[in-house]
C-alpha cells in the first residue's frame, strides 16, 4: 500500500523479488514521493514503474 493505493508486483515484471524472503520484501523504505526502495535487495523503483511497467522495458538481468 502507498498511500491509499494498492499496488502488485508480478514475477514477470519484477524479478528481483522472485527468491526474496518475506523479510526482505516488507522492509521497504520511501526515499522520495515518487520512489521505494528495498534496501535488503538494493532495488530502487518509482512508482511510475510500478504502475505502468509497460513503458519500462526490462533493463536487469537476473
Amino acid at each position: 500500500m502507498v498511500n491509499d493505493e494498492e499496488l502488485a508486483l508480478p514475477f514477470s515484471e519484477f524479478p528481483w523479488f522472485r527468491s526474496a524472503t518475506i523479510d526482505q520484501v516488507l522492509n521497504v523504505v520511501r526515499p522520495s514521493g515518487s520512489h521505494l526502495y528495498w534496501p535488503d535487495l538494493d532495488v530502487d523503483l518509482s512508482l511510475d514503474s510500478i504502475r505502468h511497467p509497460d513503458h519500462y522495458p526490462l533493463k536487469a538481468k537476473v
